[in-house]
């Protein structure tokens, strides 16, 4: 095997034998690699922050005060904010794409990817609107 694949009458590299990088090439990607590249990408970092949140609520064994240090000292700092929103936003954007791949697993709307991927990302992108306004409102609300 040459490790080529022949699709859409060229020679291209299979996806199989670039390994890890081939997830991030942007070469011919169309508006579901990029979907892939995404969920792929927010996978990651929901795990990453899976971890974190183990490591902050372990600060509830160490006591109240140690706990109310940390949300009065750190949750409340404008860059913990931000990354709430980026949080948000990774959670949206995977578990909206989630649905859809779910939806196209069961071929109940082959034939609309496209149409269903961009309403998705409309939605994502209110949601994480009033997610964002709702953030700014409790933080000046504290």
């Amino acid at each position: 095997m040459t490790g080529r694949a022949i699709g859409r009458g060229r020679a291209q590299t299979s996806d199989r034998r670039r390994g890890v990088m081939g997830w991030v090439d942007v070469r011919g990607r169309r508006l579901g690699g990029w979907a892939f590249i995404l969920n792929r990408a927010t996978g990651l970092g929901v795990l990453l922050y899976l971890y974190l949140h183990l490591v902050v609520l372990s600060q509830l064994a160490v006591g109240a005060q140690a706990w109310d240090g940390l949300v009065h000292g750190f949750f409340l700092n404008p860059i913990v904010l931000a990354l709430d929103v980026v949080l948000l936003a990774g959670l949206l954007i995977h578990g909206l794409n989630g649905i859809r791949l779910t939806l196209v697993g069961f071929g109940l709307v082959m034939s609309r990817q496209k149409a269903l991927l961009l309403s998705l990302g409309v939605l994502a992108a209110i949601l994480l609107l009033i997610g964002t306004l709702r953030f700014i409102a409790d933080a000046g609300a504290k």
